[in-house]
């Protein structure tokens, strides 16, 4: 426990954790107070803390300062990697790429089904979100606005699929990456992924087929915004780059700065000249962006040493977890408890919050532009092939893969 002090509990749980737990409940309850949620769960723990168990570099507010003064770094890789992948999104949107996509689909159930494979391979390097919401649009244009639910979770799913395996495919990948996981230690998690695409993509076509089929539009006078697919690429070698770097040539500096963010941002600065970023989204980015470092700031004062020890049976567990609370904290929470093994955390966390529409953002992102999706029983009754692919992908993940888990982060190399 922080500063020595052996806090309350209450059944044996600490009193932390339960602060936390309702905080997740109020994100999973108030869909619209989201942010108000997160801050007042933060000051009500930070004021808990302050009064009653301190913090692990001491107690009061020295300590309260202490700990996000070990913390900013994260927090402000964070910060920026959120904001500037939200502007990368949208170039990516304005390369017209996924306009010109439709042209190669086929015409049946197939159609459907290589769509979601579009969604797959998009988040596996642009966010999750961009992904679904990309892959929201295109079926609401090829199905003539009549897109069914069990087809609206699989784009969720397939988009939440995709970034597991990828650290700028998902939040949670990046908070890893961010930690000090090598990127390649997470790739095993396209193993599961990659099965559970399959498992649920072919019915949700299927599915969708029947509902009304694909109708495709050639878009023959759309052309490709070259410019805009380099900024694209450089950005997203920007950041690859740095990390490596750093990791590699200069370890000891990696957690006094924030040299990942910078260079994403450096990057989208260097290319304003090139094609106008569009800033008007960073407004509300900022709201989601703040929102997320509020939990992340209230899963990194937890007294991790009480949770359940890390084993693949944990892991899978928080796989359905992260279905109800957001998966962002349990990553934290994860990360700071260690002894993980990260693809199958990645798995977990990142493909397990698609079993209910509000499980993850990519969820939140696409039942806002089809609201018909906001029913946990509609989602679970014409979705119920996600929960089967995670269960199956994971499977796959034990049994081919095998379990590794690794306790010092900056050693967290692929198996």
């Amino acid at each position: 426990m922080a500063a020595g002090v052996e806090g309350p509990a209450v059944a044996g749980i600490p009193v932390d954790f339960i602060l936390f737990a309702l905080t997740l409940l109020g994100v999973a309850l108030f869909h619209d107070h989201t942010l108000k949620v997160g801050l007042v769960g933060l000051t009500v723990i930070s004021v808990y803390k302050l009064l009653f168990t301190g913090f692990q570099a001491g107690p009061g507010l020295g300590g309260l300062v202490a700990h996000f003064a070990h913390e900013w770094v994260t927090l402000s890789n964070l910060f920026l990697l959120l904001m500037g992948f939200a502007l990368l999104a949208r170039h990516f949107e304005k390369t017209r790429i996924p306009v010109i996509l439709p042209r190669y689909l086929p015409a049946d159930w197939k159609g459907g089904f290589v769509l979601l494979v579009m969604v797959f391979v998009i988040s596996s390097f642009l966010d999750n979100i961009a992904a679904a919401l990309i892959g929201g649009a295109m079926a609401h244009s090829l199905f003539r606005a009549k897109v069914h639910v069990g087809y609206l979770a699989a784009i969720v799913a397939a988009s939440n699929a995709g970034g597991a395996g990828s650290v700028v495919g998902d939040t949670t990948t990046t908070m890893m990456w961010i930690a000090g996981v090598s990127p390649l230690a997470v790739v095993e998690a396209f193993a599961g992924a990659a099965v559970a695409l399959v498992i649920f993509g072919i019915p949700a076509a299927r599915v969708q087929h029947r509902h009304s089929p694909i109708i495709r539009h050639a878009h023959e006078h759309t052309h490709v915004d070259i410019p805009r697919v380099g900024i694209v690429v450089l950005i997203l070698a920007a950041a690859v780059t740095m990390n490596v770097v750093v990791n590699i040539h200069f370890t000891a500096l990696a957690d006094s700065f924030p040299f990942l963010g910078v260079a994403v941002w450096a990057a989208i600065l260097l290319t304003v000249g090139i094609r106008r970023p569009d800033w008007e989204v960073l407004p509300e980015t900022f709201m989601g962006t703040v929102f997320l470092l509020s939990l992340v700031s209230c899963a990194s004062m937890m007294p991790v040493e009480k949770l359940p020890a890390a084993s693949w049976q944990t892991a899978f567990g928080l796989g359905f977890v992260s279905a109800v609370f957001d998966n962002i904290p349990l990553t934290a929470l994860a990360l700071k408890q260690g002894g993980y093994d990260w693809g199958f955390l990645a798995y977990a966390v990142g493909f397990g919050g698609s079993m209910l529409w509000f499980g993850s953002s990519a969820g939140v992102a696409l039942s806002n532009m089809f609201p018909e999706a906001k029913s946990v029983g509609n989602w679970l009754r014409h979705g119920w092939f996600v929960p089967v692919a995670y269960v199956a992908g994971f499977a796959v993940m034990v049994l081919l893969v095998g379990w590794h888990p690794t306790g010092d982060l900056k050693a967290a190399l692929p198996h």
